[in-house]
C-alpha cells in the first residue's frame, strides 16, 4: 500500500476521531457521572461496534444500508429510540426523589460490561457509521488488494483508543468540581441524549 494513500487516510481517520461527536459525549459523560473505569467500557464498546461496522463493511454487508433505504431507516430508528431511552431514563432519575438522595460520590456506578454494552449498542445503532467504513474505505484501499482494508480499519480503532482516553484524563481532573453539580450535568448531557436521538429520527438520510 503507497505510503500516501496510509497517511492520508490516517489524516482523514484522526479528523473524525478529533471532530466531536456522539461517542464524545457518551464517553465524557461516563467519565464525569460514573468514573474512569466506566468510561473506558463505553470505549471499548465503542471500538468494539467499529470493528463489526468495519469488518461488515469490508464482507460488503453494510453496501445494503446504502441500497436499501428501509434497512437505513430501520437501524436509524433503532438508535433513535435508544438514544432517547437512555436520555429519558436519565432525566427520569435525576428527577426522582429517591436519585437526589443519592447524588454523591457512594451512587452506584455502572460496571465495565454495562457501560461496555451501553458503547457498543449505541455504535451498532448508529447507520453512519457503517456507511463511514463503506464510503472511506475504498477510497484509500489499492485496487485489487483488499486485504488492506484491515489495516485501515486497525488504524482508525487506533486512533481511538488513543483520543478517548485523553478525553476521560480530562474529564477526571474536572470531574470533582462538576461532581457537586451533579445534577444539572445529569440533566443536561441526559438532554442531550434525547436530542441527539430526535436528531438521528428526523433528518434526511
Amino acid at each position: 500500500m503507497p505510503t500516501a494513500a496510509l497517511l492520508s487516510f490516517s489524516l482523514v481517520a484522526l479528523l473524525t476521531v478529533l471532530t466531536p461527536g456522539l461517542d464524545t459525549v457518551m464517553v465524557v459523560r461516563t467519565a464525569l457521572l460514573s468514573g474512569r473505569r466506566a468510561a473506558m467500557g463505553v470505549v471499548l464498546g465503542i471500538t468494539l461496534g467499529c470493528l463489526v461496522w468495519g469488518a461488515a463493511s469490508l464482507a460488503g454487508l453494510t453496501a445494503l444500508l446504502r441500497a436499501s433505504e428501509l434497512a437505513y431507516d430501520v437501524v436509524r430508528w433503532l438508535g433513535a429510540g435508544y438514544l432517547i431511552y437512555l436520555g429519558a431514563k436519565a432525566l427520569w432519575l435525576s428527577f426522582s426523589a429517591r436519585a437526589a438522595a443519592s447524588l454523591d460520590d457512594s451512587r452506584p456506578v455502572p460496571g465495565t460490561g454495562a457501560s461496555l454494552r451501553v458503547g457498543l449498542l449505541t455504535n451498532l445503532l448508529n447507520p453512519k457509521v457503517g456507511v463511514f467504513y463503506l464510503s472511506l474505505l475504498p477510497q484509500f484501499m489499492p485496487a485489487g488488494q483488499t486485504g488492506w482494508g484491515a489495516v485501515l480499519v486497525a488504524v482508525h480503532l487506533g486512533l481511538g483508543l488513543v483520543w478517548m482516553p485523553i478525553l476521560i484524563a480530562v474529564a477526571g481532573r474536572a470531574r470533582a468540581f462538576l461532581l457537586r453539580q451533579r445534577a444539572s450535568l445529569d440533566r443536561v448531557t441526559a438532554s442531550v441524549f434525547v436530542a441527539l436521538g430526535l436528531k438521528l429520527a428526523f433528518e434526511a438520510r
